[in-house]
């Protein structure tokens, strides 16, 4: 109520000003009526646009919202001026007038305020669209590992199972533990990089020796995938400046999700080069790729990409995303390169200065 109060005290000071002007020229007569011509014009558009706000839900979109109080605006602020101007014994012919002028102006408003703010309108749109979907991704994933953990847990406790049985169910309990886990742990670090909230120590950081370090560190989960890794750089390779944890974390979920859709007996290759006034790096595998639709939404949050093509049942699904905030938290891009068969993942790093 308080927030419907205060444009409604404005709109009085307002017209009681614009009385009092007219009053000063003219007569008392005009400036009253000046004052009730303001008033009886704009009160309607107020309550509509606040009547609006609080039941938005039943409008949709943003874009909606905006085109719904505009419409309504006019079309108020336009009954108003013509109920005013008929009390003020105004010919019909001014009347009219003066209401394809309103509605003139009225359109000329609502045109250049869309043009203003039609990418602000659309990015909004687009984030809630993205927010529901992530919602409810995150909302099948958690309710898969809960389910089979509340059967599970359902079981030992009723003692139905025997001894081997039970330890065979408790350790699928502790797998689905650690799903469970690491997509909250996921999900913490993605709205911490998301709100900017970044607390990172920066320092020159040898990309070359980073990559190896990495690669070495990825060999043992490869192998046992069958799958080949390898490291491949140049001697000399610049530094660049930014924490070496949070690059790590951005090679070592490439790596893995590289790995993850490489069939045995294929290879990933992490490769690194000076490419201007920046370094890139890219992961290349040899697996069955993405199709076209995927790849403009492969760094999406949880996004499946049809059968699976942009994430696997075994992964959180924000392993991409996570590597798209942390790289362009270091001033770098993230990008999917044109690959004739499997997958080429490229980010770049500007250079220590």
């Amino acid at each position: 109520m308080r927030e419907l109060l205060r444009p409604l005290a404005a709109l009085a000071v307002a017209a009681v000003l614009c009385g009092l002007v007219i009053a000063l020229v003219y007569s008392t007569g005009d400036g009253a009526l000046m004052v009730a011509f303001v008033l009886a014009s704009g009160a309607p558009p107020i309550l509509a646009a606040h009547a609006i706000v609080r039941r938005r839900a039943e409008h949709g979109s943003l874009g909606r919202q905006f085109a719904s109080a505009v419409a309504v605006t006019i079309g108020l602020a336009t009954l108003g001026v013509g109920i005013v101007a008929l009390l003020m014994f105004i010919s019909a012919h001014d009347a009219l007038v003066m209401a394809m002028l309103l509605l003139l102006a009225g359109g000329l408003t609502a045109y250049t305020t869309w043009l203003l703010s039609r990418d602000v309108i659309a990015e909004h749109d687009a984030a809630e669209r993205a927010r529901r979907d992530l919602v409810a991704a995150v909302s099948h994933d958690l309710r898969t590992p809960l389910t089979s953990l509340r059967l599970l847990a359902d079981a030992i406790e009723d003692d139905v199972v025997d001894r081997d049985t039970r330890m065979r169910y408790l350790e699928q309990m502790s797998v689905h533990i650690r799903s469970l886990s690491g997509l909250i742990e996921d999900l913490f670090e993605l709205s911490r990089l998301e709100a900017g909230d970044i607390q990172w120590s920066l320092q020159q950081v040898r990309i070359d020796e980073l990559v190896e370090e990495t690669v070495d560190a990825m060999r043992a989960q490869a192998d046992a995938e069958h799958v080949a890794v390898r490291a491949s750089f140049p001697d000399g390779l610049d530094p660049v400046r930014g924490n070496p944890e949070r690059l790590q974390r951005v090679l070592f979920n490439l790596i893995q999700n590289a790995i993850r859709h490489t069939p045995a007996d294929g290879s990933v290759t992490v490769m690194a080069e000076a490419n201007g006034a920046s370094v890139e790096v890219e992961v290349a595998d040899t697996g069955e790729g993405l199709p076209a639709e995927a790849r403009e939404r492969a760094f999406e949050p949880i996004y499946r990409g049809g059968e699976g093509a942009a994430r696997s049942g075994d992964g959180t699904g924000l392993g991409l995303t996570i590597c798209r905030a942390i790289v362009e938290a270091h001033g770098g891009e993230i990008w999917l390169a044109d690959s004739a068969s499997g997958a080429r993942v490229r980010f770049s790093l500007p250079r220590a200065a």
